[in-house]
């Protein structure tokens, strides 16, 4: 019996995304944040978070989840050790 062909459609443009996600995070850790300097409040760093969060959960959950850290991530926020 064959797979669905969907399912399997869907698997790899997951897969794709997940890995054009996680650049664009690495090309920031490369190109943007050593010009910005350490000022994230959490460990670990919120793009670390969100690589991390994109390999567990996938692209959209991880994303999602990245999303919502970058967000709480500011002055008057939490900090402290926060994995994803």
């Amino acid at each position: 019996m064959r797979a669905n062909p969907c399912l399997w459609l869907f698997a790899i443009a997951s897969r794709v995304l997940g890995r054009g996600l996680i650049l664009t995070v690495q090309c920031y850790q490369l190109l943007i944040s050593p010009w910005l300097g350490p000022n994230c409040r959490f460990e670990p760093t919120c793009s670390s978070y969100f690589i991390q969060a994109v390999r567990k959960y996938g692209p959209f959950r991880g994303a999602w989840r990245g999303v919502r850290r970058i967000l709480r991530c500011h002055p008057w926020g939490a900090s402290g050790y926060d994995p994803p």
